[in-house]
């Protein structure tokens, strides 16, 4: 029955990716699909060394196999490695994780690497989840992160299928074991398949499902590169936006900032369903979704009109 359930998620995105909606800049239905399977109860909460966080692994690289991708792990699309649990006291703290890599090649000198996270809690019993009273039940991780995951491959999708050679290369990373502290970006960025010399800047998504109108979609790091003023001005998106100068911020793209690598994260902000069991697919707000991804896309595209991007440290 799993691995049915799991035929019918992989035809239905496939069928999808083969409507005419391909030829749009995102789709609302495809994000939608992505996040419903990777937050179902089916996937326990992608917890680092399941059975399940490996089908999310399985179902991010058939995607970018679809796409047409490179594959730039170290064995195909994957770079594993070892997380270790240290937050609490676990028998088996030593768990196989991956990174999962796809690699669109324009023959290009550099490169921009567009990344999120797709581990998430588990049954919030490896440390992390604030849901004390529901400790032992599925974290689903709908905006932490598969809202993420989602854009990430919509991102891929847009521009394996764009009918444009672009100017920079593009490196998609599916980063694992983040919520052990980063560990796959971290392991990324020790031991890279791409030169970190050749990364131009990093685009980070981690919980951009939840957008909040009050307060708008955070985009962290505008200050680690005087280039980004230039990219972000006339910059327009149906959702409200700010910058913040910082190229911390307690998700993937620190990684990079710490190599002297410009970075951007997009970030819509906590809300009362963070690391709880409740963090749920129906919560999701769609429409948002993909306004932010197609925000991102205009500043990606910005950036490729940028010839240098020095790095400058904003702490």
């Amino acid at each position: 029955m799993y691995f049915s359930r799991y035929a019918f998620w992989m035809m239905a995105l496939f069928v999808l990716l083969g409507t005419p909606a391909v030829l749009a800049q995102s789709s609302k239905a495809i994000l939608k699909q992505h996040i419903y399977y990777l937050a179902s109860d089916e996937m326990k909460g992608r917890e680092t060394g399941s059975a399940q966080v490996e089908q999310a692994a399985q179902y991010i690289e058939a995607a970018f196999k679809n796409y047409g991708l490179q594959p730039k792990g170290t064995d195909g699309y994957r770079q594993d490695f070892t997380a270790k649990i240290t937050r609490v006291p676990v028998t088996d703290s030593l768990r196989a994780a991956a990174n999962i890599i796809g690699f669109l090649d324009n023959g290009a000198a550099r490169t921009i690497v567009i990344g999120a996270h797709y581990d998430h809690l588990g049954h919030g019993t490896i440390g992390g989840s604030r849901d004390t009273l529901h400790i032992g039940e599925i974290h689903n991780g709908a905006d932490d992160n598969a809202s993420g995951v989602a854009g990430l491959l919509e991102l891929a999708r847009h521009y394996s299928q764009n009918e444009v050679k672009e100017s920079f290369n593009l490196l998609f990373i599916a980063f694992g074991a983040e919520e052990l502290g980063l560990l796959g970006s971290k392991h990324f960025t020790q031991n890279p398949t791409v030169p970190l010399n050749q990364i131009h800047w990093m685009l980070n998504m981690d919980m951009i499902g939840r957008y909040q109108p009050e307060n708008g979609l955070a985009i962290i790091g505008h200050g680690t590169s005087p280039a980004f003023v230039e990219i972000f001005d006339g910059v327009t998106s149906d959702i409200k936006f700010y910058t913040s100068k910082d190229g911390n911020g307690g998700s993937d793209q620190t990684s990079f900032y710490k190599k002297d690598i410009p970075v951007l994260f997009f970030h819509t902000g906590g809300h009362p369903d963070y690391h709880m069991a409740s963090d749920d697919a129906d919560k999701i707000d769609y429409k948002a979704l993909q306004s932010i991804v197609d925000l991102e896309i205009k500043i990606i595209d910005k950036s490729m009109h940028v010839a240098k991007m020095p790095f400058q440290w904003t702490n």
